[in-house]
């Protein structure tokens, strides 16, 4: 397997969102790599920001590939048709609500995975946009009553509990790297979850039927404002597809998270922490190596 990396990333409207991701994209120290950015439907100035993306990532030798869905899709079914464009040898999810931190993530998350071939997936470590920059999430864990936890959601990003690199029964998939050969064994984003929720926390489990491990790297950290690819899109009934997505998740993977030796149920937890918005975020967020 060699080293190249392609990076996907959706959007559907939410374009100012989406302008800092692709600023922060260019921040990035690895050269080149692609990325296929998948128009959903936006009827905002989203067409307008891959377009002016594609031009400054053509001047650094970036492959940028736009696919235009006609209408929303969905987050689901809009990734599936993205990753039929992705090429090389490591694939990234990225939510459009993201923003790098660490300059060398792509080399960092694609050396996980080059260090451990039973790696399936890798992701960084989430943080807040909003100082003190507190975690937003350090790895998935699932109750044996099927609650997904957020790790370390809330906790300060030094806290030395959520600084230690570690598997996981899931990540999230507002950022991860898997290697390619393992994406296309493990197939497509499973449609029965349409149009969003909990089709990443499957998807990892997918990856683990097959004997792959999930890790969370901790060195690596990105930005998320949380909830804005999906949670603030007004035609979407979020609450209602967490609930209904989350007894299909449950039903299809009971088997397993009910005998992993998850934290114990009473451990659920969803700390209520306020959305963070745009205009409340400094336009040059600070970054690391």
């Amino acid at each position: 397997m060699g080293d190249s990396v392609s990076i996907l990333i959706l959007a559907h409207n939410k374009a100012e969102y989406t302008r800092r991701c692709l600023a922060g994209l260019l921040q990035s120290t690895l050269r080149p790599f692609k990325v296929v950015l998948v128009n959903n439907g936006s009827t905002d100035g989203t067409e307008r920001t891959f377009e002016e993306f594609r031009r400054r990532g053509a001047e650094e030798g970036l492959d940028v590939e736009i696919l235009l869905l006609p209408q929303n899709m969905g987050a689901i079914v809009g990734r599936n048709r993205g990753m039929e464009l992705l090429k090389g040898d490591y694939w990234v999810l990225l939510d459009n609500d993201a923003v790098v931190r660490t300059r060398s993530w792509l080399e960092k998350l694609r050396g996980v995975l080059q260090g451990d071939s039973q790696i399936g997936a890798v992701s960084p470590k989430l943080l807040y946009p909003n100082p003190p920059h507190d975690i937003q999430c350090a790895g998935c864990a699932v109750t044996p009553g099927g609650q997904v936890i957020f790790e370390g959601r809330g906790a300060t990003r030094a806290e030395p509990r959520w600084n230690a690199p570690r598997d996981c029964q899931s990540l999230i998939s507002a950022c991860w790297m898997m290697p390619a050969q393992i994406a296309q064994e493990t197939g497509t984003l499973d449609e029965r979850f349409s149009p969003v929720q909990f089709e990443d926390i499957d998807y990892c489990y997918r990856i683990r039927e097959l004997g792959y491990r999930c890790r969370y790297e901790p060195s690596i950290e990105m930005y998320h404002f949380e909830n804005v690819t999906t949670g603030r899109t007004g035609t979407i009934n979020y609450p209602y597809l967490t609930v209904k997505n989350g007894l299909k998740f449950k039903q299809k993977w009971r088997h397993r998270f009910s005998q992993e030796g998850g934290p114990d149920d009473k451990a659920w937890k969803w700390a209520n922490i306020a959305s963070v918005n745009l205009d409340d975020v400094p336009e040059r967020l600070e970054l690391a190596p």
